[in-house]
């Protein structure tokens, strides 16, 4: 039997018996397990997908035969079987193992994914350039249900299955995406199932004819014709079909022989294909099986009970749906959506308390923007729950859907800023750069919860396209320190000082606020002014403060081109303001994973960094 830890490459478990596959397969789950309870992480879709992970590193010729998986927050078991089990501890910490695929990582990571729906496109893309070069390779992407629920998926089918381009499609049928799956499609997947117990009486047909001698297998090979009619009439497969591609399934996804079987036919089609697994989420973990959705994404958590050990509070998602709730309560227009992300975005205490009013239209913000909209012009007032990263999937319909027709659309952005420890696709960085240039539209920043609280009832007021982006735990401000009011388009000095001014927006209030404190210390007295309107900006305010004549910093948990310190020297060219401004941002690169106060120092967005830069900027103004 070969251990986990010997495991160097794929060519290492290609000659395992099935004994030592089921074993290997257990020692997966531990370490899994082990390392997801330490470090948080996705752990129920890496427990259902081990044994397919197996069998498509036994079957094909990896990395020369490429697999593509859609999100790849269930790569875990292609890292550990593909060289990287020695450092696999370090998953998901600073400087340590991503949680999803990197080219840099691994020559077996072949193309990279944090957003889900696109392993069909980027696998097409891949047989195609396969195919001009004259190669042979197989190309597979492996898709979960829920990532099907997105329309990016449908326009690869379609292209792929017109094209007859030779590419095979696993897909990983765990009923479940984030939350439970909803639409169309989840039905007609829930009508595939049903067939599975068809292939269960094959199996015990072919077995039970097989012991009859001389007859027994041609009359298996009569029966086999005759159940493929059969099947055409009473399992529905035309999906698929209709799309241009051949079926293989359903099979037992937690069944290695039968996935080996399966991956082993599509290997000789010269066509594309969709073999459909169904897999348990949590597989082998029982407290991760019963509770799928609150295993999907977690904190770290004790192995024994499930319970987290992380520090539980209340964050701005649980702020922004009571403060909805309470909106809903007196006005019935109100409603509430979001696209697969009900935990995330807490969007399911507004499901609580009206179910009626809420709706959840799986992995399509596209989609979800433009329902909004559509339910804004016939007179409801829709708030879309959404993480920062993911709205970016959404822009084209917040401008030409929301924007231009000036509808009471409001995005409700979480995780806006450095989103720790899910790294470069998941950073909520880029908000201001894509909404601030919009026409009609209203973006805003909140320094802390009250202030949240303050921005939802005024958004509602205003009756216009409106963005708010908050990250995902409460900011606090320092004590003495509190807002009790807001108004669009006017800022708040919360705190006087000629030295220098520091114009924070959102998250960075508390810090310049901290900052503040310290250099008061050493006798530079920073006014700090709470910008919380990104657009528009509080021009009474910008002229007052350059008119004083003492430099101006911007501080901002976002990327500099872009930005709202872009918007205040855009503001200075055109009213020839020369007061000297310098801006903090995060510079021109992706941010990795990690813990938040690693990646803000790494950033130079930290207490320290703050205080040595205005520093700096007093200095050289003195």
């Amino acid at each position: 039997m070969v251990a986990l830890s010997e495991i160097k490459s794929p060519e290492d478990i290609r000659n395992l018996n099935r004994e030592e596959c089921e074993e290997l397969a257990d020692d997966l789950r531990t370490k899994i397990i082990q390392t997801v309870s330490q470090n948080g992480g996705h752990l129920s879709s890496n427990l259902g997908i081990v044994e397919i992970t197996l069998a498509l590193h036994r079957v094909f010729d990896t990395p020369q035969d490429k697999i593509v998986f859609d999100v790849g927050h269930q790569t875990y078991p292609h890292k550990l079987l593909t060289g990287r089990y020695e450092r696999f501890d370090t998953l998901r910490t600073y400087g340590g193992l991503s949680g999803f695929p990197r080219r840099c990582e691994s020559e077996y990571d072949c193309f990279e994914a944090g957003h889900a729906s696109t392993a069909l496109s980027a696998a097409l893309g891949l047989a195609r350039a396969r195919d001009a070069q004259g190669q042979k390779h197989h190309v597979i992407a492996v898709v979960g249900d829920g990532a099907l629920t997105g329309g990016m998926c449908y326009e690869a089918l379609n292209d792929c299955g017109n094209s007859k381009t030779r590419m095979i499609v696993l897909l990983n049928d765990n009923e479940m995406s984030i939350a439970q799956n909803v639409g169309a499609l989840s039905k007609h997947l829930s009508n595939l199932r049903a067939s599975a117990g068809w292939n269960t009486t094959k199996k015990r047909v072919k077995s039970r004819l097989s012991r009859i001698p001389v007859i027994g297998e041609p009359v298996y090979r009569l029966v086999h014709t005759v159940k493929r009619m059969v099947k055409s009439v009473f399992v529905d497969e035309g999906f698929f079909s209709a799309l241009g591609f051949r079926y293989l399934g359903p099979i037992d996804g937690n069944d290695l022989e039968a996935v080996e079987r399966m991956l082993g036919q599509a290997k000789l089609l010269d066509e594309p294909v969709v073999i459909h697994c169904i897999t348990k989420k949590g597989y082998g973990y029982h407290r991760a099986e019963s509770k799928p959705e609150a295993f999907h994404g977690t904190s770290p958590f004790f192995v024994e009970s499930g319970r987290s050990n992380a520090s539980s509070s209340r964050g701005n998602g649980d702020v922004a749906n009571e403060t909805l709730i309470e909106l809903a309560k007196k006005d019935s227009r109100v409603m509430a959506i979001t696209a697969a992300m009900p935990l995330g975005t807490r969007t399911e205490l507004f499901e609580k308390a009206f179910p009626e009013r809420f709706l959840d239209v799986g992995i399509a913000e596209e989609h979800a923007v433009t329902l909004c909209a559509g339910l804004a012009s016939g007179g409801m007032r829709p708030y879309f729950f959404v993480y920062s990263t993911f709205l970016q999937r959404g822009y084209d319909q917040v401008l030409h859907d929301v924007c231009i027709q000036n509808l009471p659309v409001v995005c409700l952005l979480d995780r806006a800023g450095i989103s720790n420890e899910d790294g470069q696709s998941h950073q909520g960085l880029y908000d201001f750069a894509y909404l601030r240039h919009i026409p009609n539209l209203t973006v805003l920043a909140p320094a802390d919860a009250d202030e949240l609280k303050l921005m939802i009832l005024a958004a509602h007021e205003a009756g216009k396209p409106c963005t708010i982006r908050y990250p995902k735990n409460a900011e606090k401000l320092p004590d003495g320190y509190c807002i009790d009011s807001f108004a669009v388009g006017k800022w708040q000095s919360l705190r006087a000082g000629d030295s220098v001014t520091l114009l924070a927006a959102g998250t960075m209030t508390a810090a310049a606020l901290r900052a503040a404190d310290e250099l008061a210390k050493e006798g530079i007295r920073a006014e700090v002014i709470n910008a919380s309107t990104i657009k528009p900006l509080d021009a009474e305010t910008l002229r007052r403060i350059f008119e004083k004549g003492a430099p101006v910093v911007t501080l901002e948990e976002h990327v500099l081109q872009g930005g709202f310190g872009s918007a205040v020297l855009e503001w200075a060219a055109q009213n020839r303001m020369t007061t000297p401004v310098s801006v903090m941002a995060v510079e021109d690169r992706f941010i990795q994973h990690g813990d938040h106060k690693h990646l803000l120092a790494e950033v130079g967005l930290d207490d320290e960094s703050i205080i040595q830069n205005v520093r700096k900027v007093v200095d050289c103004h003195g």
